[in-house]
Formats: structure tokens, C-alpha cells, sequence
């Protein structure tokens, strides 16, 4: 593989201490042996190629999911468990400039239609997944995120969308205590265990008829005979199609076209205890909404049904012991900066993982050009629980020669370079400074 982080971030180093695991016993899946004949093979066992096995199965199609770890291994087992609108970086202004008014429409319709479909895969495959909250809520951390916030709510309103605006003197009698300066809540979203949600859609899956596997790394994906071939360390597995379903843990040859088109960045984590009432109400923060600030480089956080609370924020750029110990140290500070009266409250888990970008601030769901047969979902830009379900649902209607049911842009069918290679790090620092001189 030609990934572009040390060993270090591929491995049990920043996942370790992962509340997730403590809250589901995961799956074993076997590994891939010998060869396998297959309508569809599909690279990843997160939410975007659960998604798209059980949607390809429940159609008919035969499918093996390759997971080169264990079940829940990856991003879908470690993340924020934010089921939201997002994917996109991109502003709607500069979209509309780029794309144009009917690409952006689709593409908004897209991601609330991503959010309802988690919903509807809860319900229909009876998965308790631990759900809270009416919708997300942004919490304006500076007076001039404020300003930018009402001017967005008036925009929204004149549209005619649903949309809530919190003055900063409402905030405590909301139970959303902080130094914030106003908030605004979209009623679309809810928070959920991510690993309940990611072994539920695992189970359907398995029951439509899909193949998992486990420790069963592509390490090669050629095409002979007019087939497909990935190769795993004990086995092959044959298939009209490919999907590439590995997001932020992709790798620059599987296949060539992928170099250099993603850029993983680090997610980081932490939940406390269970928090007292009397706790809860010396912070004043006491609703189950799920929230995150206005920062450039944001902070997101939510307290769980089990009124443990969880803290996360965006930031890492390199990965070692050393680093990752930085990290967790910042993260603390910054949950103690924000939340002042719970500093003596123990953070019992803290966990990494890697989020994906494009350099077009867009999410990539499709064909890939030039190379028939193969096919790919990814940089959800960290909103991968609704917009990875998504990716997976699409990608299933296109690898069987069908328009998408669901809304569908021409937003998301190019993914152009990053410059400088392999070392494309290198854009990042003076990217992330510069965003953090911003807030």
C-alpha cells in the first residue's frame, strides 16, 4: 500500500482507548481464502460499503466486503456519531459560482436525503443505536461568527427553510451554557452510537446475502478476462465491479487513479464520565442537542443519552506516540477552556481517526474515470455517518447501470489532484494556520 501517514496512523495507536468498543461487542467475520466469484466486490466494511453491499444484496447482486482490519476498525468505529447535514467544505456561494443553481440544489437535496436515509435503515433493520437530538445546533464563538450566523439565518428564513436562532441570553435557559455568543439549530439530524449503527447495517447486510470478510487487505486490483481481480494475502476475489469504499484510509495505488486525489486528516475524541444532574446544571448544559462551534478549526461535542459527554475536534497533521499524546493534551484543554465547570470531570476515552478531504471541498461519489468497472465513494469531510450511508446507496444503483433514487450532483463526480504527490502534506500547516488565525 502507498498511504501517506506514518505506519503509526494505520495502526492500534490512535484508536486506542475508544469508548466505541466498550459499548458493542464487534462482529468476527472470516477472512477471504481462495477464490470467490462475485457480481460486485467492494473495498472497506465502513459505511459506505455496508451501505452499498446491503443496498447491491437486497437487489439481488452478489457482494464480498473486504475489511483489511476488524469490524469497526476504521473511521465508521471511531467517530463523533454526528448524523447530520455536511460533507461539503465548500460554501453554497462559491458552489453555486462553480457548478451552478440546479448542481447545488441537487447537492443540498442530497444531503438531507442522506440523513433521512440513516433513519429510515434505523427503523427498517430495527437498529438501537442509541439516537438523540432534534436536529444539530452551531454555536457562534466570536462576535463576528455571530453576525456571519444572522446573516445566514436570514437568508435560510427567506427561503423558506426551518431554521431556529438562539440569542446568547437564551443559551442557559436552553441548557447550551457556554461562551458562545448565539447558536442557530437546522432540524435535520441526530446523534447515535456510530458502531451500533455501523454493526446493525453489517447484520442486514450479512442477511441479504453479502459476503464479510475480515484482516482481508486488497492488495491488488488488476482486470483480465473482462473481470476484476483483488487480491487479498490469502485468496482472489473475481467481480464485474469494484467499489473503493476506504475513505480517509485509502491507498494512493488502489487503484493509481486515487494518487494524490484525497487527504487525510486527523479527528480527535474524548467522553467523560456520566455527569451528575447536579454537574449538569454547574455547566448549565443540559440539553441532548448536538452542537458544534463556528471555528474554522471546530469543536463538536454532545451529551450521550448515558449523560456521558463527548468532546471531539479537527487538527491532526502527523502521527506518532509523541504526537498523538499532544494531541489528546490539547484536546483536554481545550474541552476544560470551553466547559470550565467540569475540570475535575475524568475524561475516560480518547480515541484518533482519520477524516478525508478533496481539494474541491467536495465529496466523490461515482464512476472512476478511465477505469471501467471501478467505482468509489469518499471525503465526506467528516461528515461520513449520513453522506458515507449516502455514497454507499448511490454507488449501488450506478454499479447496476441505474440513475441514483436518490438526488444525485454533478457536484460530486470530479475529484481533480492535490499538487505535490505523495507529499501533499506539506499544503496543510499553512492551511490550518491560516484557518486558525481566521477564528
Amino acid at each position: 500500500m502507498r498511504r501517506i501517514f506514518s505506519d503509526y496512523a494505520y495502526g492500534p495507536g490512535p484508536r486506542d482507548n475508544c469508548w466505541w468498543d466498550e459499548t458493542i461487542e464487534a462482529p468476527i467475520w472470516p477472512e477471504q481464502r481462495g477464490e470467490i466469484q462475485v457480481d460486485v466486490a467492494i473495498i472497506g466494511g465502513g459505511f459506505t460499503g455496508l451501505s452499498a453491499a446491503l443496498h447491491l444484496a437486497e437487489s439481488g447482486a452478489s457482494v464480498a466486503v473486504l475489511e483489511a482490519e476488524t469490524p469497526g476498525w476504521g473511521a465508521s468505529g471511531r467517530n463523533g456519531g454526528f448524523c447530520c447535514l455536511g460533507g461539503s467544505k465548500l460554501s453554497t456561494k462559491a458552489m453555486l459560482r462553480k457548478y451552478g443553481e440546479e448542481a447545488t440544489r441537487t447537492y443540498a437535496e442530497g444531503e438531507e436525503a442522506a440523513v433521512h436515509l440513516v433513519a429510515e435503515l434505523l427503523q427498517k433493520h430495527q437498529i438501537e443505536a442509541d439516537t438523540h437530538s432534534r436536529g444539530e445546533t452551531v454555536l457562534a464563538h466570536s462576535p463576528r461568527a455571530l453576525k456571519q450566523m444572522k446573516r445566514q439565518v436570514d437568508h435560510i428564513s427567506a427561503a423558506g427553510e426551518e431554521v431556529a436562532f438562539h440569542s446568547k441570553a437564551e443559551l442557559a435557559s436552553v441548557g447550551m451554557n457556554g461562551s458562545f455568543f448565539g447558536a442557530m439549530t437546522t432540524p435535520v439530524g441526530f446523534g447515535l452510537n456510530p458502531r451500533k449503527y455501523l454493526f446493525g447495517l453489517a447484520g442486514a447486510a450479512a442477511s441479504a446475502g453479502a459476503k464479510l470478510f475480515q484482516h482481508s487487505p486488497a492488495l491488488k486490483i488488476a482486470k483480465a478476462g473482462g473481470q476484476q481481480i483483488v487480491t487479498t494475502p490469502k485468496g482472489k476475489v473475481r467481480s464485474a465491479k469494484v467499489v473503493i469504499a476506504t475513505n480517509g484510509y485509502s491507498s494512493d495505488d488502489l487503484p493509481d487513479w486515487l494518487a494524490a486525489r484525497y487527504m487525510p486528516t486527523q479527528s480527535s475524541a474524548m467522553v467523560t464520565r456520566p455527569l451528575s444532574d447536579a454537574e449538569l446544571q454547574a455547566q448549565g448544559w443540559f440539553s441532548d442537542q448536538m452542537a458544534y462551534d463556528s471555528r474554522n478549526m471546530l469543536h463538536y461535542f454532545r451529551l450521550m443519552p448515558d449523560r456521558r459527554f463527548l468532546f471531539g475536534m479537527r487538527g491532526g497533521l502527523f502521527a506518532s506516540p509523541r504526537v498523538e499524546a499532544g494531541i489528546r493534551r490539547k484536546l483536554r484543554s481545550d474541552f476544560e477552556q470551553l466547559f470550565p465547570a467540569w475540570r475535575e470531570v475524568e475524561s475516560t476515552h480518547t480515541w484518533s481517526g482519520m477524516v478525508c478531504l478533496s481539494r474541491n471541498l467536495v465529496p466523490f461519489v461515482g464512476a472512476i474515470p478511465d477505469n471501467p468497472g471501478l467505482f468509489a465513494g469518499l471525503c465526506y469531510h467528516g461528515n461520513g455517518v449520513a453522506m458515507g450511508s449516502y455514497a454507499g446507496r448511490v454507488l449501488a444503483d450506478l454499479v447496476q447501470g441505474r440513475f441514483p433514487e436518490l438526488p444525485y450532483s454533478a457536484v460530486m463526480q470530479g475529484m481533480p489532484r492535490f499538487p505535490f504527490g505523495r507529499a501533499r502534506r506539506i499544503v496543510m500547516p499553512p492551511a490550518y494556520a491560516l484557518l486558525g488565525l481566521m477564528d
